[in-house]
């Protein structure tokens, strides 16, 4: 039985919580002897399935422990029911500091993350932007378990699991008898995300060959859009809506290659050792938000001054145009793929 149990929270968004689970296999792989509770939204629990020595725990932020009460409902919730070691708070939000100061006084240690926020500040503000690469996330996450004083060794490669038939996946993609390119063409702000008729350019060219190509998205609009291009284009196929998140995975696993944004698509790829191309355009990967074991020479920006101009893409663009994802053309992203298309060439598409 394990003799040291770890509390860990996490809460959000999905791509954030993507890059814990490297980090948690880590940290149960190389210490034997702990055991993790995970705490984050039901809607994650897909991505944990099948560890060992780890128990996902689900709460719903939004109903059963909205705000203050719910939070010391939380509070009392968890630390009833079990006897934990010490504390990792790898969110570092108001709702996690208010988590931590209630265990705290309840005796509890614990550690949480650095988010780095002096450097990605340097980095992104406008003029005198400092260039410096900031430290991995998942590298972060690791330190936090590093001053639990835990052995964390991170080794950064993509390692693809084994592939496992699954007859809900099977129902919607059939045998694999061809290349499967993975899309994932949204984010959650405007300023990661690869303008849409760009992005349909890219699509039209891929479909015209004999392969696959997957859509993946969440939302209404997004699944209207996935919709529209399936509809229009041969060889394309919507999964939005279809799948959840642990049958996703599996699907995931089996793509010759992923297109994504700076966003949850790049994560939930990397996990499954899946090479990305990734689009970056408000952001950059300085900024320490690159997928698991991911290569740089797969990540497309165009390095305009401006950017990167904000950690998340939330912000305006001050010159009002998107340069940095306008000046990115599709024959630069074809480019990219293609070299993890086996036993096919592409065609050359003007620039």
């Amino acid at each position: 039985m394990a003799q040291q149990h770890i509390l860990v929270f996490r809460f959000s968004a999905l791509g954030d919580v993507a890059m814990t689970v490297p980090v948690v296999k880590a940290v149960l792989a190389q210490n034997p002897d702990v055991h993790i509770s995970f705490v984050s939204r039901p809607a994650f629990g897909g991505l944990f399935e099948g560890i060992e020595r780890l128990t996902f725990i689900p709460v719903d932020l939004n109903n059963s422990y909205k705000g203050a009460a719910g939070l010391y409902q939380l509070f009392n919730f968890l630390k009833n029911s079990d006897n934990y070691h010490a504390l990792a708070d790898l969110h570092n939000n108001l709702r996690s500091r208010a988590l931590r100061i209630l265990f705290r006084l309840s005796g509890l240690p614990y550690q949480f993350i650095d988010k780095g926020r002096k450097g990605k500040k340097l980095l992104t503000r406008f003029p005198n932007k400092v260039r410096v690469q900031q430290q991995l996330t998942t590298e972060r996450y690791a330190d936090v378990f590093r001053k639990l004083g835990l052995n964390v060794v991170l080794h950064h490669e993509r390692i693809r699991p084994e592939i496992i038939r699954d007859q809900d996946v099977t129902a919607v993609t059939g045998d694999k008898t061809k290349p499967w390119v993975g899309v994932a063409p949204f984010a959650q702000h405007r300023g990661k995300i690869y303008p849409f008729e760009l992005m349909e350019e890219v699509i039209s060219s891929l479909s015209q060959h004999e392969i696959t190509i997957y859509l993946f998205g969440g939302t209404p609009l997004e699944a209207e859009i996935c919709k529209e291009w399936a509809d229009k284009y041969p060889n394309v196929v919507s999964l939005v809506g279809r799948l959840s998140i642990a049958k996703q995975q599996l699907l995931i696993r089996q793509l010759d290659v992923m297109l994504s944004m700076d966003s949850a698509g790049m994560h939930l790829a990397s996990l499954e050792g899946v090479p990305v191309v990734s689009i970056w355009g408000a952001t950059h990967p300085y900024l320490g938000f690159k997928g698991f074991g991911q290569s740089e020479d797969d990540m497309i920006f165009t390095n305009i001054e401006c950017q990167p101009c904000s950690t998340y893409g939330q912000k305006p663009c001050f010159r009002k145009d998107y340069a940095c994802l306008h000046g990115i053309q599709p024959a630069m992203v074809i480019a990219k793929i293609s070299k993890y298309i086996d036993d096919y060439s592409f065609p050359t598409i003007e620039q």
